[in-house]
């Protein structure tokens, strides 16, 4: 690939419908089905772009529309390989969709999913922590569109149960989070697989220098669509921080569910180990709570996010594994109990409230040991961060006196000038002794002698020689070698 200069993207006229695209009547019917009429900014700035043939790197916040923005035009592109015939070699995989984590590739390929109903363009999703085999049968099947993770990927590639040499599509989404976790080599090896002529798109809501390089190397003269400051949260988000110490954190979570009313909401924490123990703690407390974090399996994990979705959940306890590019539905609001690490994770964990220009609450509670990671979040945001102090209400159950204690005082009201409740009895005293009890009685001079003074009148005298437990040495005749040595 030529390493072009990034040149920025030129006022677009941009059109708010849907209708006014060039899309085929299949896909409108299905995006009109789904409930949209307007298009969200990086929809309308992107699509016109990609039906043009053009690379694109679109940069947006969080929860505004990128899948659709990719998935529309490459639907219309492709719609001219449409074929009903059941052949495989006529379904060959056109257009290659990478994800970082399973829920955000299983997401991507329910949208897909949904705008392609209408036409006879296959699709779907491969991702580790399951079975192979039925991804496997289905890739022999043949499909157009190919949404994976690269682990898996890659494991198909080398298997054999899939040919990426018709690919003309290729889709980087959440490009930056793949760099984070490692992916940048298997990005490499499954980029060689695919032709050098492609249209390559790289879709995030941040852009570190890491991703520049990277799509300097694997894109062809790409534009950029920006349509709001690179690593900016969204403005329809209350983001509140609040000072609470660690092991007030829950209490704390507790009270703001009571008093700000909020039904369901998103909680992140920075460890596998701490997700588990915080749902299980919640649970406790009497909220119907789910865990979502690495050491679950893949099937867990999705009836957890489905039972959510669904509002069978209060709380979802998760680690940043949810945090990236999950579309929930009017989910009121995100608790970050945990100081993200990274602090773009900041911008991608309050991302899953306010979407599609709905308000959202994004709480996050600062311990003292959490000032440099609010001063990266400051950095990366551009905005001064207020830390509030937090009042803690004091709900912790108080323990009922003793049942007597309070018949005692049910009958006699207590006066000031009463004695203490509680009397302690006097200690028992000791048997006594009458011969120890008397004082010391010296006896008269010579009357008895000391013991040691006392000598037995009959001991026997020590006998001198070999102990009789001591056995002699067994006579041996001389021609045996018992005699003298020489």
């Amino acid at each position: 690939m030529t390493e072009t200069p990034l040149i920025a993207a030129e006022p677009i006229a941009a059109p708010q419908k849907f209708e006014t695209l060039a899309l085929d009547a299949k896909l409108l019917r299905a995006v009109t089905e789904s409930g949209y009429t307007a298009m969200t900014p990086i929809q309308a700035k992107a699509i016109p772009i990609v039906l043009a043939g053009r690379d694109v790197m679109g940069a947006a916040q969080t929860g505004t529309g990128k899948t659709a923005a990719f998935t529309l035009p490459l639907l219309q592109k492709m719609l001219r390989h449409e074929t009903a015939s059941m052949s495989p070699a006529r379904h060959p995989v056109r257009a290659l969709v990478l994800a970082p984590t399973r829920e955000l590739a299983d997401q991507v390929a329910n949208n897909v999913r949904t705008y392609a109903k209408h036409t006879e363009l296959r699709s779907t999703v491969v991702f580790g922590g399951i079975d192979i085999k039925p991804q496997t049968a289905e890739l022999k099947r043949g499909v157009e569109v190919l949404i994976a993770t690269p682990g898996r990927l890659l494991d198909h590639i080398e298997a054999k149960n899939c040919v990426l040499n018709q690919v003309e599509y290729v889709v980087l989404d959440e490009a930056d989070r793949m760099l984070d976790i490692g992916f940048l080599p298997d990005l490499q090896r499954i980029l060689a697989y695919l032709p050098k002529q492609r249209q390559t798109l790289l879709f995030s809501a941040t852009f570190s220098p890491e991703i520049r390089r990277l799509a300097q190397s694997y894109l062809q003269d790409p534009i950029t669509v920006e349509v709001a400051r690179p690593n900016a949260t969204a403005s329809a988000i209350e983001q509140c921080f609040f000072s609470v110490g660690e092991d007030d954190k829950r209490r704390a979570v507790r009270q703001m569910l009571r008093e700000r009313e909020i039904g369901q909401a998103l909680v992140f924490v920075n460890s596998k180990l701490g997700a588990a123990r915080l749902a299980r703690a919640f649970e406790r407390d009497g909220l119907k709570t789910a865990a979502l974090h690495g050491d679950k399996s893949q099937d867990e994990r999705l009836k957890s996010l489905a039972a959510f979705k669904r509002n069978e959940v209060d709380l979802l306890v998760a680690t940043d594994v949810a945090a990236r590019g999950l579309d929930i539905a009017d989910l009121p609001a995100v608790f970050n109990f945990d100081v993200p690490f990274n602090a773009e994770d900041y911008v991608h964990r309050i991302g899953r409230t306010g979407r599609a220009g709905a308000s959202g609450l994004a709480i996050t509670l600062v311990d003292r040991d959490d000032a440099r990671l609010v001063s990266d979040i400051e950095k990366l945001i551009k905005k001064k961060i207020e830390i509030e102090a937090f009042e803690l209400e004091d709900d912790r159950p108080r323990r009922p006196p003793p049942r007597r204690a309070r018949e005692d005082e049910e009958e006699r009201p207590r006066e000031r000038s009463e004695a203490p409740r509680f009397s302690y009895a006097q200690p028992r005293a000791a048997a006594s002794d009458p011969f120890f009890d008397r004082p010391y009685e010296p006896h008269a001079a010579g009357d008895v002698k000391a013991a040691w003074d006392s000598k037995p009148a009959s001991a026997p005298a020590p006998v001198r020689g070999v102990s009789p437990n001591i056995r002699g040495k067994r006579k041996v005749a001389a021609l045996l070698g018992g005699g003298q040595k020489p």
